[in-house]
């Protein structure tokens, strides 16, 4: 856990390395373990991170997000997406077979404050927006748009996305399907590959692929 200063508060030693990690509620985390094919859930105390109990997934998960009271996990082949309580119950499922819309490389995902899906596929260069039974709504792409992987939603109309071979970060309004370069080379981006918002701050948070930095960027 990091203050605002960039001081380590609390450190907590995982089975293997950690894929992604999202809040479930104010008191509590859960971190993708793609290794072992689990979810960690982690009680937040203060500034105090203590183990709860493991959550067993069907295969090398990696994104994550909240929908309402449960967790929606991405994988990097079938069965893609699936929504599971927090007591490890597959709720939802997407499989390709059938599906008009083809998902090839998912990784992260994020949920917009109406509780709408996003998720990146680095491959097909899309980001696709779901509902919470996991029923494509609609799919999006921009020649902005370069190997997609970070994203996170501002608001239900303002969405960000790394667009990694682009070295910039780019924001979609889905309302009229507008893309806009939000930083680029310029403001010191290279090779983006993952982001988070704080709402508080109005501030982006953004990691490059193989590097131990983060940059912080205002949002206005």
């Amino acid at each position: 856990m990091s203050s605002q200063t960039g001081k380590v508060l609390s450190q907590l030693d995982l089975e293997t390395e950690p894929w992604r990690v999202c809040l479930v509620g104010r008191d509590r985390a859960a971190v993708t373990l793609g290794w072992v094919q689990k979810v960690q859930l982690i009680k937040i105390k203060g500034n105090t991170l203590v183990k709860d109990k493991v959550l067993k997934v069907n295969g090398d998960v990696r994104g994550i997000t909240t929908s309402g009271d449960n967790l929606v996990v991405t994988y990097p082949k079938q069965p893609w997406l699936e929504v599971i309580s927090t007591d490890g119950k597959v709720l939802h499922q997407f499989h390709s077979t059938g599906k008009t819309q083809q998902l090839i490389s998912l990784d992260f995902i994020t949920t917009s404050p109406d509780g709408t899906l996003w998720v990146s596929d680095w491959d097909n260069n899309t980001i696709t927006k779901m509902d919470a039974s996991l029923n494509t709504l609609q799919t999006f792409t921009s020649p902005l748009l370069q190997r997609p992987h970070g994203i996170t939603a501002v608001t239900e109309d303002e969405i960000l996305v790394c667009s990694m071979w682009n070295n910039s970060l780019v924001l979609l309004q889905p309302s009229t399907n507008t893309w806009s370069t939000l930083l680029g080379e310029d403001d010191g981006i290279e090779d983006p590959y993952s982001l988070t918002y704080c709402p508080q701050e109005r501030k982006i948070f953004v990691a490059p692929i193989l590097t131990d930095s983060i940059k912080v960027f205002k949002f206005s």
